[in-house]
């Protein structure tokens, strides 16, 4: 296995921790204005020269990927070599890269059904989000999607986190980077949120620093509900899904996958500068009861009242947690993985 990455993006660390051989390339936006679309022709006609390269001495079987400008040039120079390319979509609806690149692409892995309307038929794989061993262990499953266990009790993984008592709990969750405005709003209304949930808040490594000093100021009683993390690594994160009853996030495709997962009812607040993927995500979610959408520029003035709501509403908490769980697709890495493996043995593998 081969992952090709960009130049300067964080990727390389992370590929090469878990043993994987890695090699960049350059590449450039297909759209946009100013400088940085000027350059790109030239970016990308290097990135071609690097790939085509990197391709002739690996001799790979195949190429998955998953979007973003780096994988136009080893995706060209793959396709123009006639090894068959994959493409993975993890958002319902596909980004400039994706819908470039969707031609050349013999499979097409999708998300949810209301993804196909943008492909082939005949190209579609519909799998689901695929997800993390350590998530997909704390649910109950094998690797491969199958009942594997018992799921991991929610009262076991709330000890885990020194919850105790009946009040539900909140996971307010940034991802790795943070996400500012679900951070400054969760603040604003820290000493009204905790008088009714208790709460696990995963801040990003970005904003700690500032959060901590706002929470500072709570009193003894509010503090012990109030559990603060920058960052939660993959089996620490299984343990604050299976131990929250709500969750206030952002909408990236991640969400499509581990939410349903745990049958855990969401507040999806798009990031409003993705293009529309995130808002796609969150209105799908929404439709299909498992998840409330609530805009960024709404959120400071709008999550009071939905927290309200769902904190005195227990039945509706649980349609929403039903309604996630039906959207639940354990299987969908070893589904991408057979996708991948036959379109590679066509070739003769």
């Amino acid at each position: 296995m081969l992952w090709i990455g960009s130049e300067r993006g964080p990727e390389r660390e992370l590929v090469t921790r878990e043993g994987i051989a890695f090699k960049s390339v350059a590449s450039a936006p297909i759209a946009g204005m100013g400088w940085r679309i000027m350059l790109a022709p030239f970016k990308i006609g290097w990135g071609l020269l690097q790939s085509l390269s990197i391709v002739l001495k690996f001799k790979p079987d195949a190429l998955l990927i998953t979007g973003g400008w780096v994988t136009i040039p080893p995706a060209l120079v793959c396709w123009l070599l006639r090894v068959p390319v994959m493409i993975y979509c993890p958002d319902v609806e596909p980004g400039g890269t994706i819908n470039a690149l969707k031609r050349i692409a013999g499979k097409v892995g999708v998300v949810s059904p209301e993804a196909r309307k943008f492909y082939r038929a005949d190209q579609i794989v519909e799998a689901g989000y695929p997800l993390r061993a350590e998530l997909l262990q704390a649910a109950g499953f094998d690797q491969r999607g199958q009942a594997a266990q018992s799921a991991i009790k929610q009262a076991d993984a709330r000890q885990q986190f020194g919850l105790t008592g009946k009040d539900p709990v909140l996971l307010i969750f940034g991802g790795s980077a943070g996400a500012r405005s679900v951070n400054r709003a969760a603040l604003d209304h820290l000493t009204e949120i905790l008088a009714g949930w208790q709460v696990i808040h995963v801040t990003g490594r970005l904003d700690a620093a500032w959060v901590q000093a706002g929470a500072s100021g709570l009193s003894d009683r509010l503090a012990k509900r109030y559990h603060r993390f920058d960052y939660l690594h993959s089996d620490e994160m299984a343990l604050a899904l299976a131990a929250a009853d709500l969750a206030v996030s952002r909408s990236g495709a991640s969400a499509l996958g581990e939410f349903p997962l745990f049958g855990l009812p969401a507040i999806l607040v798009p990031y409003p500068y993705a293009w529309r993927t995130q808002k796609v995500n969150a209105d799908w979610l929404a439709a299909q009861g498992a998840a409330i959408r609530l805009d960024d520029d709404q959120l400071r003035e709008g999550l009071m009242p939905l927290l309200a709501w769902l904190r005195g509403d227990a039945t509706e908490r649980a349609h929403m947690a039903r309604a996630a769980s039906t959207l639940r697709r354990p299987d969908a890495a070893a589904k991408l993985a057979e996708a991948l493996l036959a379109l590679a043995n066509r070739r003769g593998v």
